[in-house]
Order: C-alpha cells, then sequence, then structure tokens
C-alpha cells in the first residue's frame, strides 16, 4: 500500500478552503459609486455625511449602500444615471472644496471583507479609466534653480561683507558684478568655499571698469537637477492620484521628461484631470512686521520689498518678498507634540540647501514671524495663494525645525500634509489623454475569459482522452491551480491586465506538463514490469527532479521579467510567477493526495486506468 502522510491531506484541505475563500470576491462585480474627499486631503467633518445624505434624499436617488472614514466618503448606486445624478447634485450640494469622483467599487460582501478577502485589481484596459501623458517644463525646473542659486550666492557675498553691485543669470549662467578688484576675489573665495556652492564652476572677468566673477553650473549638475525635479514631480502626482481613492494607479516616468499616469475605474476624467492639473507648491517667507497689515489692505499702501497675502480666514498677511525656502527643498513633515509646551506641533525636515538659506534667516530674525504660503496652480490659469501658518522664530535652526502653538492635534496633521504633498519642482503640462470605456474594457474582460475557458476546456478534453481517470486527476488539478492563482492574485492586491490574462493562458498549458512527465513515467514503470502501486511511487518520485528544474528555470525567467520589465511586462511576469508556484503544489502534492485516494488504499490493484 502507498502511505500518503495526514498532514499534506490536511494541508491540501485548508489550502483548499482559503483559496475558495479569496477568490469568491471576484463573483460580486463592481457597484457605481461616487467618492468624497477634501480637496487638500483633510480630515472630513463629522457633519458632512449627513448633509450629503439629505441632499440625495431630497433630489429622490436611492443609495445602495455608504462607507465613511475619516478622509473619504463613498456612496454606492444601483445603476450608472443614479451615480451620475448623485455626482451632479453633491458638487452643488459641497462646492469647489471638495473632490466628488465617479468610481467602481467593488460590490464584495460586508462578511468576506472584513476577513481581508477583496476581488482582483483590474488594470487600466480591462477596468476602463484615464490614462494621462504629461509633459515636465525642464527649462523652468532648470531656470528656477538658477534664481535659487543666485539668492545663495547673494546670502553668501552678504554674510561675508562683500560689496556688489548685482548678481544675476544669463544665457551663459550667473554673472557677479563686484565693485572693486579687491571684492572679487574675496568673492571668489568665499563662494569657492562654500559647500553649497562647490559645484559650481567660478571664473574671472576683467575688462575695463568691470569687476565680475562668471558662475556656470556644469551640465551634470543640471541634469542632476532635472532628474530631482522630476522625481519630486512623480511623488506629489502620486500624492493627487490618492485623492481620487484609486486602486493601483500607475505613475511613473517615461523618457527623460515625461510622466505616465494611469487612473483604472475613474469615470470621471474631466474630475480627474482637474486634480492632476492642480500643481502645489509652498515658500516660507519672512513676516513684514513694520506695517499693520490691515492697514496695508485698507489703504493700499504696501512696501515695495513686501506683499500682501490672506491666510484661510480671509485675513491679510504682509510677507516680504523674499524667498527662504521652497516646498522642493523640504524632504519630510509630520505632526506631533512640542515636548517643551505639549502643545500640536508639526516637525519640518530639509535638504542641505534649505537647510543653509533656513540658518542664514534665523540667524538674524530670532523673535520675528515666518510664514508658510500654499501656492496651487489650477487649469484654466487659475492660481490660489494661502498663507497656511504664521509663526514666530524663537531660536536660531536649519535642517530641522518645529511649527509648535497650532490649535489642535488635527490642525497639525492637516499641516504636516500640505507641507509633505506640497510642491511641484517643475510645470507639467497634460499633452495626451485617453479614455479606455468601461464598457471596451468588459470587452477586454470577456475575450480574456473566453481565451482562458477555451484552453481550459481543450487540456481537459486531451487529458480526460489520453490518461483517462489519471487525465481526470489531473483536470481537478487544473481547475484548483486556476482558484490559487485568482486568489492568490486577490490577496496580494496585484494588478490583472490583459497580458497577465495570456500569463494565466500559459500557466493552464504548463500546469499539465508536470503531470504529464508524472503519468508518462508512471506509464514507463507499468512497461518494465513493475507493480501498480510501485509505479505510482517510482512515477512521482523520479519526475520530481525534471519537474522542479523546469518550473523553476521558467519562474527565473519571470523573476527577471518582473525586476526589469514595466507595466505590462510586470503583469505577464506576476500571473506566470504565481502560476507556476500553484501548479507545482496541485500536479505534485494534491495529484498524488487524489490518486493515493483512489488507489493507495488497496492492498492489491491489478491496472491502473492510465
Amino acid at each position: 500500500m502507498n502511505q500518503y502522510p495526514r498532514w499534506k491531506y490536511i494541508l491540501i484541505v485548508v489550502l483548499l478552503v482559503l483559496g475558495a475563500l479569496y477568490a469568491t470576491p471576484n463573483l460580486f462585480g463592481d457597484d457605481p459609486a461616487v467618492q468624497v474627499s477634501h480637496n487638500k486631503g483633510f480630515t472630513l467633518p463629522a457633519e458632512i455625511v449627513d448633509t450629503v445624505n439629505s441632499a440625495l434624499s431630497a433630489a429622490d436617488i436611492f443609495v445602495k449602500a455608504s462607507e465613511s472614514t475619516s478622509k473619504r466618503l463613498l456612496f454606492r448606486f444601483n445603476n450608472t444615471e443614479d451615480q451620475l445624478k448623485a455626482s451632479d447634485t453633491i458638487k452643488e450640494q459641497l462646492g469647489e472644496q471638495y473632490v466628488v469622483a465617479l468610481n467602481l467599487a467593488p460590490a464584495t460582501p460586508d462578511w468576506l471583507r472584513n476577513l481581508g478577502a477583496a476581488p482582483m485589481v483590474l488594470g487600466l484596459d480591462l477596468q476602463g479609466g484615464v490614462h494621462f501623458l504629461m509633459q515636465v517644463d525642464m527649462k523652468t525646473a532648470a531656470s528656477q534653480q538658477l534664481d535659487r542659486f543666485v539668492d545663495d550666492i547673494r546670502v553668501t557675498l552678504r554674510s561675508a561683507k562683500i560689496r556688489y553691485k548685482s548678481v544675476r543669470h544669463d544665457p551663459q549662467g550667473i554673472l557677479a558684478e563686484l565693485r572693486s578688484p579687491e571684492d572679487r576675489d574675496k568673492a571668489l573665495a568665499a563662494i569657492s568655499n562654500d559647500t553649497s556652492l562647490s559645484a559650481l564652476l567660478t571664473k574671472e572677468i576683467s575688462g575695463g571698469e568691470s569687476y565680475s566673477l562668471r558662475i556656470t553650473v556644469p551640465d551634470a549638475v543640471v541634469q542632476e537637477l532635472k532628474q530631482t525635479a522630476l522625481q519630486q514631480n512623480i511623488i506629489t502626482l502620486r500624492n493627487r492620484v490618492n485623492e481620487l481613492g484609486v486602486a493601483e494607479p500607475v505613475v511613473q516616468q517615461q523618457g527623460a521628461d515625461r510622466i505616465v499616469v494611469q487612473l483604472p475605474g475613474v469615470q470621471d476624467t474631466a474630475r480627474a484631470k482637474q486634480i492632476l492639473g492642480a500643481t502645489a507648491t509652498l515658500e516660507y517667507r519672512a513676516v513684514d512686521e513694520s506695517v499693520n497689515p490691515i492697514t496695508a489692505a485698507q489703504t493700499g499702501r504696501i512696501p515695495p520689498t513686501s506683499r500682501l497675502y490672506y491666510d484661510r480666514d480671509k485675513q491679510p498677511v504682509l510677507l516680504k518678498k523674499r524667498l527662504i525656502v521652497s516646498g522642493d527643498q523640504l524632504t519630510s513633515a509630520a505632526a506631533g507634540f512640542d515636548q517643551r509646551s505639549g502643545s500640536p506641533a508639526v516637525t519640518v525636515h530639509l535638504d542641505g540647501v534649505g537647510a543653509k538659506r533656513m540658518l542664514d534667516f534665523t540667524r538674524d530674525n530670532v523673535g520675528n514671524g515666518m510664514a508658510v504660503v500654499f501656492i496651487e496652480n489650477k487649469p484654466g490659469g487659475i492660481k490660489t495663494e494661502e498663507v497656511i501658518s504664521v509663526a514666530t522664530i524663537r531660536e536660531v535652526f536649519s535642517s530641522s525645525f518645529q511649527t509648535s502653538g497650532l490649535d489642535s492635534i488635527e490642525y497639525a496633521g492637516q499641516l504636516a500634509l500640505l507641507l509633505r504633498a506640497g510642491a511641484l519642482a517643475a510645470p507639467v503640462e497634460i499633452i495626451e489623454e485617453r479614455t479606455v470605456g468601461p464598457s471596451l474594457g468588459q470587452d477586454n474582460i470577456d475575450q480574456g475569459f473566453n481565451s482562458v475557458v477555451i484552453g481550459f476546456i481543450l487540456v481537459l478534453i486531451f487529458m480526460t482522452i489520453y490518461y483517462k481517470v489519471f487525465g481526470l486527476i489531473a483536470n481537478v488539478a487544473l481547475f484548483v491551480n486556476l482558484i490559487f492563482i485568482i486568489a492568490m492574485l486577490s490577496l496580494l492586491g496585484a494588478t490583472l491586465t490583459l497580458p497577465g490574462i495570456a500569463g494565466i493562458v500559459l500557466t493552464v498549458g504548463m500546469a499539465v506538463d508536470a503531470n504529464v512527465l508524472i503519468f508518462e513515467r508512471i506509464r514507463e514503470e507499468l512497461r518494465n514490469g513493475t507493480t501498480p502501486l510501485a509505479a505510482i511511487r517510482g512515477g512521482y518520485d523520479k519526475a520530481f527532479s525534471t519537474i522542479a528544474d523546469a518550473n523553476i528555470t521558467t519562474l527565473i525567467a519571470a523573476i527577471v521579467l518582473f525586476a526589469f520589465g514595466t507595466g505590462p511586462i510586470k503583469g505577464f511576469a506576476v500571473t506566470l510567477s504565481l502560476g507556476i508556484i500553484s501548479s507545482m503544489f496541485t500536479a505534485i502534492v494534491l495529484t498524488r493526495g487524489l490518486v493515493n485516494l483512489i488507489y493507495g488504499r488497496k492492498a492489491r490493484v491489478r491496472k491502473l486506468s492510465i
């Protein structure tokens, strides 16, 4: 008798139950939904749920179900007609302060969701959605950095008490005009010794009464700055995409100066375009305390070195025109509490250049005010500027500091969110927009599903005819293999695309390959006169090394595809890898268990149906 360990049967049963459980959510489809969030990512007020529900009831719109978290509301509807009506109603009720987006929400029952079960995430080609190609303005990025270098050089010269006529940038780089040869020599030494300016190339220019320095930014530095600006834009765009609550969005670099954004499931393309096109940045500026801002706003008498801003309560704030630090020099911001006073605070960290500029400013301005300005550029040329924080400088600081004395920890969290998500290092423009409709996505799903079913049925027929009972056992294993692949894709949250479906179809064919090797080995053992039970044992044992070698080499290729591929290639590699792992288990462990259930418990077996 062939004995099969009991623990292996227990393992098979447990995995079958878990596989069926986590594959089940894919049977329930999606609900048309409307999602509501704050346009700056803030926590939603508690009364907004009642406000929206009242508006929908007044419009006689039936809500199938609703969900709410601190930063998002989701309303489900029975059909797209109710969804569109609800979207218009909510936008009219809440105004531009909130993001109201059309989406698709999985209709998974609550008891499955409580167990962590969710359907597979479908890619743009299957679920429908929007695709944007965005161009980053690299010329502006380089120009902005030159402006910062100009400011840094001015600060360095003033710190060294060196008189100069002007510092400006021109087509050849940056030109610093000094008043004497001695000042030029001192300036050259000061700039050369400044670590933040050490990458620049500096040389003297003489002739007539000109005592100047030509400061050139090397091409390598310019390229590095452009790449940094591109990466900063990608991070910021990802933060903006998160406002839409899109499952598995794609935000990645394409070429040297472009960014691809794909939003699966998003139906409201105009709103998505508005969110992505609205670019934000931050600026730290000194408060001008020489003039009362209310008086300046009323009389219009504003010092030439200052400018009038307004905070979120529409109160005037007078700030210096000179920029201290911009948002792209901020590396992190986190809400917490001031260790000394215990009041809510935001801890901010700056990069090296920002740290030096902040150190130079705070050294001369302890006791004065500093403000954070949030600037947002929306499509259509609409620009909004808002002072989101005004604080007093208590001590000298540079790379790390706290903004304390805030009203609440919730406000501190909101301020930290704005600081983290704020800055675009360079302007972006949407140069290409494509929409994949839900109907086209459904056609792709249907075609992909049909290809899997046809391939599956053909393999079933072949295995049943050619290997009889053992073929039926392989077919059962193949069916379980599909369930395991779907369950793993769902559990891991991997995105299924059309190439991913191709990987599943390929796996269907490869899954029975191991069984073919085993069954042919059993046949060979029988032809050599081995008893049926010994042939079963020998077939599985002797074919294992060949099966392992073949699958491991294929798995290595799939891992390489995933590591070096992008987009569709990754989708294919994921399903292929999961399929290989699953088929190894079902083709060897599961089929061996089924064979032993049929033949292993018999003392004598005269013939195998193979």
